[in-house]
């Protein structure tokens, strides 16, 4: 099966970011977003972010924004960053209002958005390499990609709420792309 097919058929992926190993399903499909946060024994009230393949897809799912965050969004995508926007567009996300926006720096794998968190069990190690992945998690989910090894920084976490209101970003988890390096594309 391809990995959009599962994730419209109401399934679990784990598959290889630009960073760490992920899970992926459909961030509309109540019972899948339930079971992957399942298999990862994460709160449900815990927010994870939206991953798109493309980055003109991920920003035209915010056209509320201004045009200065939008600008901003894509200097930085794709990329090993999770930019944090105001938006209600995936209630099932999580966040009370607030979107985690993700598009990684690989080939795409599918065609449709993902809901997204780390193929690891709440606070343990990120998974660099498919083993890494706890077993419990790889025999449970309905497709399982090698991408090799991997970094093994998780993607820096970036709030753009602030930003959005004429203020600057603050890094809420640093991680795989520097506080410099988001500072300077603020300021471009």
């Amino acid at each position: 099966m391809s990995f959009d097919s599962v994730i419209a058929a109401g399934g679990v992926v784990v598959f290889p970011a630009d960073t760490v190993y992920g899970l992926a399903c459909d961030p509309a499909n109540e019972a899948a977003v339930a079971r992957l946060y399942e298999l990862k024994g994460r709160a449900p009230d815990k927010p994870a972010a939206v991953m798109f393949f493309d980055r003109v897809q991920a920003l035209s799912a915010v056209p509320e924004l201004t045009a200065r965050t939008r600008a901003l969004m894509a200097r930085l995508l794709p990329g090993a960053v999770t930019l944090l926007v105001p938006s209600t567009r995936f209630p099932l996300a999580g966040g009370a209002g607030t979107l985690g926006l993700r598009v990684p720096d690989i080939p795409p794998l599918g065609t449709v958005p993902v809901l997204q968190s780390s193929a690891n069990v709440t606070g343990g190690p990120d998974a660099r390499r498919l083993d890494d992945v706890p077993e419990a998690i790889r025999e449970r989910a309905d497709l399982v990609i090698d991408g090799g090894e991997l970094p093994g920084t998780p993607s820096t976490v970036v709030d753009l709420r602030a930003y959005e209101r004429g203020g600057e970003p603050e890094i809420v988890r640093a991680g795989a792309v520097p506080e410099a390096v988001v500072r300077l594309a603020a300021h471009d």
